[in-house]
């Protein structure tokens, strides 16, 4: 029985609520979905069937920090288990992968985008897998929240590998994003466990609160017990650094934690806070996902929440322990904008997409090379929403990913080449003599000219490669890769380039007017007429049997009603001019509309880094008002100053 395994293997002598379901369907071959609250206890639904399937078990997690707790927690309880990320040494990565090439490692965690690496690739053939694991699954459906879409990938890897069953885990899934992760990865709707999202230990409180008010309300929640965990959330990186100042200035211990900070320095913030030396983080949402501390008693929404997905998941990290725990938002109406903003800057002008498109038609041949950023760049769309569109030209059958590789390859020599040479004879010594003929050294690193070394032999790349990762696992060379060519398949060339732009322009309109909607769905949510507990469980599809849970703003008859309480000038006594001349000089016929508008809101774009916009005083002159209107107020000052933009 399962009860034998979880104590001999974790100490634990009984499984929580839905754990034992999960595991049996694992250890029935089944493919199965675990959604259970922060806290609950999913990390145990993969970690015991690791221990009991016959090979490997391969967890795909998005963030460093659900890694490094969970792989302490294992390594803690003797479970043979590694992570694979940047910061190992390339003997620590050559250890991994001998380990679990020879089964000697029952969990391997990886990011999503681990599965592009062309080194990680050749290994991974190598080994084998019993169960693909996705944590923080809901990363998968656009319908969600933390959309990622690398992760709509992880279907079509898990076939390339040949892994034939799969476990979803995540806290936070409405029905239709449940729908949409079974449909996505074939795993039948009666192999989902969920336990429900309420929790009676939680206060949920809403405080209607003017911007100019929040930092001493802060404070004063605080204070009441400055030792208490607490992490504050906040929308923007400068308001986590100014709020965590603003304590500190008043003896509270606290530090702000954002992805603009090196990861070194994150990682040392996160440990601070794990061993109870910080009391305070005030974070964007780049703090907290998986950080396994039991005892936070205080979350505070500084700013609203992205979405109520969002506000689940971040209120889930309090009071784990099951002891009583504040969630308090601080609520007004001044930020809405720039979270409606952060949607709008994500959607792509038309013209962007309509470049990206023509190249694929005018694209010689059927194999079609890129690097990411660069393209980035030429066709000005950021990273992610770039990303985006070349999934949904894959859903249209356009285009289909085929691998990433490395257009650099650099080694430093450990050993002398004539010594690696002569560690081999025949052809396969002059194979290697070749390589090393079309190597050129400049001071400590060596550069390797893949195209010479196809030239001149009879050969292909993978075995070029496949040399380079056995001379650096043998410790002759220590061996980087730099530049990564994505590759995809062209699959149909034949269609009329408007009609796909506008489809695809299409879908990321959609895909903005989701999220504005789900923002507003949120004020709402808080400003409902009803218990908070009990309509945020009704949110993700459960129904309780109570009207009032009695520890929510409502059940405790607070009056909530969120209002704007920072009036902004009407757009038509600024002076277009005034803030715009800069950019407009700069960008030339980069200055359309569109980009005007972003410019003035703050929203950065790839094309903005040739002119230094965040300079120009204009930059983010408008970052509170909303986009429609800034863009309606650029369009009418442009027809009257008869400039062409």
């Amino acid at each position: 029985m399962p009860e034998k395994e979880l104590q001999k293997y974790f100490g634990f002598n009984s499984f929580k609520n839905g754990q034992k379901d999960v595991i049996s369907k694992i250890l029935d071959a089944r493919s199965a979905v675990a959604i259970f609250p922060t806290g609950a206890g999913k990390s145990i639904c993969y970690q015991l069937p690791a221990m009991l399937l016959p090979e490997m078990t391969l967890v795909v997690s998005p963030l460093l920090s659900l890694m490094k707790d969970q792989l302490d927690f294992l390594t803690a309880h003797h479970i043979p288990a590694a992570r694979l990320d940047s910061t190992l040494t390339r003997e620590e990565v050559n250890l991994i992968f001998e380990q679990a090439k020879n089964r000697e490692l029952k969990i391997l965690m990886i990011s999503v985008e681990r599965f592009k690496n062309e080194r990680f690739r050749y290994h991974l053939q190598n080994m084998r897998i019993s169960l693909l694991v996705i944590d923080e699954a809901h990363c998968i459906s656009e319908w969600g929240h933390n959309f990622r879409p690398e992760y709509l990938k992880l279907p079509h890897y898990q076939k390339e590998f040949n892994i034939t069953q799969t476990l979803l885990l995540t806290a936070t899934a409405t029905p239709a994003v449940i729908d949409d992760m079974c449909a996505k990865l074939d795993i039948m709707r009666e192999n989902v466990v969920v336990t429900g999202f309420y929790r009676k230990n939680l206060f949920l409180k809403v405080t209607p609160s003017a911007e100019a008010d929040k930092k001493n309300i802060l404070l004063k929640r605080i204070k009441r017990a400055p030792d208490t965990p607490t992490i504050v959330y906040v929308t923007l990186q400068k308001t986590a650094e100014k709020a965590a100042a603003f304590l500190c200035e008043n003896n509270i211990n606290a530090h702000a934690y954002h992805a603009g900070m090196q990861n070194i320095e994150r990682e040392n913030i996160q440990n601070r806070f794990m061993d109870g030396s910080l009391a305070c983080i005030v974070a964007t949402i780049a703090f907290g996902m998986g950080i396994d501390k039991k005892d936070i008693r205080r979350i505070i929404h500084y700013d609203l929440p992205k979405s109520i997905e969002n506000y689940s998941q971040e209120i889930g990290r309090s009071g784990r322990d099951g002891e009583l725990a504040l969630c308090e938002v601080l609520a007004n109406r001044d930020g809405i904008n720039i979270l409606e903003n952060f949607i709008y800057g994500d959607t792509p002008d038309k013209r962007s997409i309509y470049l990206l498109i023509r190249e694929i038609q005018q694209n010689d041949g059927f194999i079609w090379e890129f690097k990411l950023t660069r393209l980035s760049n030429e066709i000005n769309i950021r990273t992610l929403p770039l990303k985006t569109l070349l999934v949904y030209l894959s859903l249209e059958g356009i285009i289909r990913p085929k691998t990433t590789y490395f257009d650099e390859f650099a080694f430093k020599f450990l050993a002398g080449p004539e010594e690696i040479i002569e560690q081999f004879s025949g052809e396969r010594k002059q194979f290697v003599d070749a390589v090393f003929a079309h190597c050129q050294t400049k001071k400590i690193w060596t550069s390797v000219d893949i195209a010479g070394i196809l030239n001149s032999y009879d050969t292909d790349r993978q075995r070029i490669v496949t040399a380079l990762e056995y001379f650096n696992e043998k410790g002759w060379i220590e061996l980087q890769t730099r530049q990564a060519i994505e590759v995809y398949d062209i699959l149909n060339q034949a269609f009329d380039v408007d009609w796909a732009t506008e489809k695809m322009h299409g879908l990321f309109m959609q895909k903005e007017s989701h999220g504005i909607a789900r923002i507003h769905q949120m004020v709402d949510f808080f400003e409902s007429r009803s218990c908070i507990s009990r309509k945020l469980a009704g949110y993700f599809g459960e129904n309780l049997d109570f009207e009032h849970c009695g520890h929510c703003s409502f059940c405790k008859n607070e009056t909530i009603k969120i209002e704007t309480t920072t009036p902004l000038n009407p757009l038509s006594d600024l002076k277009f001019d005034e803030l715009t001349v800069e950019f407009i000089r700069s960008a030339g016929g980069y200055a359309t509309e569109n980009n005007l508008t972003k410019f003035l809101c703050g929203i950065y774009t790839p094309v903005f880094s040739k002119f230094k916009v965040k300079a120009m005083p204009g930059f983010g002159a408008l970052e509170p008002y909303p986009f429609p209107e800034v863009k309606k107020w650029v369009k009418t000052s442009v027809a009257l100053a008869g400039r062409m933009v």
